[in-house]
């Protein structure tokens, strides 16, 4: 099968089991590809820990939760090295050992144990007892963050939400939706979630997405949209070059799995505010907001 054709199962199979949210869906299922992490945040009850789920069982891949809560520590994730009663060194793997990640409420977790699971995330290793072990391949993480006004929360720096290749924004269903969902839960526990692909797929699609077409021109725009943020008013801290190569991976996954071999300016344009949104610092803007900051980038850039 082709990029297109998985894609469009795995969405009919969500479907199933989702109300709503096809972008979403899209912007997870890019993250994979595209060989990143993403975060999904809003508020609790919105369904991000029930899409992640739902995405990975369509998977053949092995699939671990934590929940983020503030006395977790970095072993209860990373793993840790002990001596057994013969006196041999022993490695017990946390549940980062896994092919998709679910962290559900990053943003509870104390600061040093986000920050020990962040660098595990990019560096896609643990060290347990001096010895340097790597993750599974394919790897990814989603993480689910709370909004700030929430109860319990903590920021989490820029430096480290740079790590993230997407941060996708979860919001309230329709109406619509919301009943639909309904009817979906009335039904759920006599269906279950039909696996599309494996592991190896993953791989090969990770692989294909590469050679993706991406023509100067729209290379060209991403580097002035990045550059827009380091110059905007509005803005304290702009995006850095990662946001460039994050831009280009997910505009390659996105073209490969809607069917195309050549990238376009409306990819960048559908990715700027998932790829953008974490990555600046704003000023007060009167309401604007990082989003209303990134259309007004977008809109200057046509």
């Amino acid at each position: 099968m082709d990029a297109n054709t998985i894609y469009n199962e795995i969405l009919a199979e969500m479907k199933k089991h989702i109300s709503g949210k096809t972008d979403t869906i899209e912007l997870m299922f890019i993250a994979i590809v595209a060989n990143g992490h993403a975060m999904l945040e809003g508020v609790p009850g919105v369904a991000k820990t029930t899409m992640t789920k739902a995405l990975s069982d369509t998977i053949q891949a092995d699939f671990k939760r934590i929940q983020g809560t503030p006395d977790l520590l970095a072993r209860d994730i990373m793993g840790f090295a002990y001596e057994d009663d013969d006196k041999s060194v022993k490695y017990m793997k946390g549940p980062v050992f896994t092919n998709i990640l679910l962290i559900d409420e990053l943003n509870r977790m104390q600061p040093r144990t986000m920050s020990g699971l962040l660098e595990t995330l990019e560096e896609r290793q643990v060290t347990l007892g001096g010895i340097d072990m790597k993750l599974p391949d394919p790897f990814t993480a989603f993480a689910t963050q709370n909004p700030l006004n929430i109860e319990g929360t903590v920021p989490l720096p820029k430096v480290l939400a740079d790590r993230f290749i997407m941060k996708i924004d979860v919001g309230y269903p329709s109406m619509e939706e919301e009943e639909q969902m309904l009817r979906i839960k009335e039904r759920e526990e006599r269906t279950a979630v039909k696996k599309i692909i494996d592991t190896k797929t993953i791989l090969q699609l990770q692989e294909d997405a590469k050679r993706i077409n991406m023509p100067d021109d729209v290379a060209r725009y991403i580097t002035e949209i990045v550059d827009a943020t380091r110059i905007d008013i509005h803005v304290v801290m702009g995006a850095s070059p990662r946001a460039d190569i994050a831009f280009m991976r997910c505009a390659k996954a996105k073209a490969m799995i809607e069917g195309r071999n050549t990238v376009t300016r409306d990819d960048i344009k559908f990715l700027a505010k998932p790829v953008l949104s974490h990555r600046l610092a704003v000023r007060a803007t009167g309401g604007i907001g990082v989003h209303g900051i990134i259309d007004g980038i977008v809109a200057s850039h046509p």
